[in-house]
């Protein structure tokens, strides 16, 4: 029972809650007063049937953009949020699922309608005024309750999802900026807004220039083709250790998708990704990082819905 705990679950409309998702994401309220805010698992609902508003069979998508979506998901909620949430760190809970408690989201004001990242801004805020305030909270992050969803699957709409996902996150981190390196940041302030800032505001810049550059030296002879075949290495190399570390560490926790098959094409996914789609989406989130920059308006888009339904 979580009366005495005045809860709101944010779900999006186009999304489906496995069974039990929700009182598997509203146990640590109960657990632990302190906690104001829980976000569960996000799944990429491409190529499962959904009847009724429950997923019935699950299934890989055909799409290689859609299956590439599922490994960076998994990347997302098994290392980064997973690793984030013991430490009271995670800034992160999906506007797709996520559960708060009222009083304190009534107390920090509510949504934002200045920003088209209302879910991530409103947890970094959370963190800024409850940290700068001295008093004890808890945002974690639990694997088990999972919201489906569905991805894009044509380049139009991703690259519309990607930039707009790089705003928000700019607009989020800009907002909240007096939390970095505050002296009450603790580990917010000091280890994750420093690390969103360098790798997820600025990454998409250093990533872009920094190809560009190994390029152009490349191309023009100041480096050995050694050299740019090792930086290649390290880079492609680094991402894929990265997919396959999250694919072994599903299969060995969770087991979602159930064939072998599955398995394979996700492995294929996570390193083909690696030669093109990964290159493609960081220069998407530096188009977010400059219309942010020079203050051009984002806008949401338009979803295309593909995912076997009744």
């Amino acid at each position: 029972n979580v009366s005495r705990y005045p809860l709101f679950c944010a779900v999006d409309a186009d999304s489906v809650l496995q069974r039990d998702s929700l009182q598997r994401v509203a146990k640590p309220f109960l657990e632990d007063s302190s906690v104001i805010a829980c976000g569960g698992s996000i799944r990429i609902a491409n190529g499962c049937k959904i009847s009724g508003g429950f997923l019935e069979k699950i299934g890989l998508p055909k799409s290689f953009l859609a299956r590439v979506q599922i490994v960076e998901y998994l990347r997302a909620f098994l290392f980064g949020r997973m690793g984030w949430s013991p430490i009271n760190a995670m800034l992160i809970i999906s506007g797709a699922f996520g559960i708060f408690k009222k009083d304190a989201v009534a107390d920090a004001g509510g949504y934002r309608t200045d920003t088209i990242g209302e879910d991530m801004e409103l947890v970094v805020r959370l963190h800024r005024l409850y940290r700068l305030a001295g008093k004890p909270y808890r945002i974690v992050f639990v694997p088990d309750p999972i919201c489906w969803t569905e991805a894009p699957e044509n380049l139009k709409t991703l690259r519309t999802q990607r930039t707009r996902w790089q705003r928000g996150l700019a607009e989020s981190l800009s907002m909240n900026i007096g939390l970095l390196f505050h002296p009450k940041g603790g580990t917010v302030g000091w280890l994750a807004f420093p690390f969103m800032v360098v790798f997820e505001w600025l990454g998409p810049l250093l990533e872009v220039t920094g190809y560009l550059f190994m390029f152009l030296l490349f191309y023009f002879d100041m480096i050995s083709g050694y050299a740019f075949g090792a930086f290649l290495f390290v880079a492609v190399g680094f991402g894929l250790l990265l997919s396959m570390s999250a694919l072994l560490l599903e299969e060995m926790s969770f087991h979602i998708y159930p064939r072998a098959s599955h398995l394979f094409w996700l492995m294929v996914a996570a390193l083909v990704e690696n030669f093109g789609y990964r290159q493609l989406t960081s220069v998407w989130r530096l188009t977010g990082l400059l219309s942010w920059l020079f203050f051009r308006k984002g806008s949401w888009g338009v979803m295309k819905r593909n995912t076997t339904s009744k």
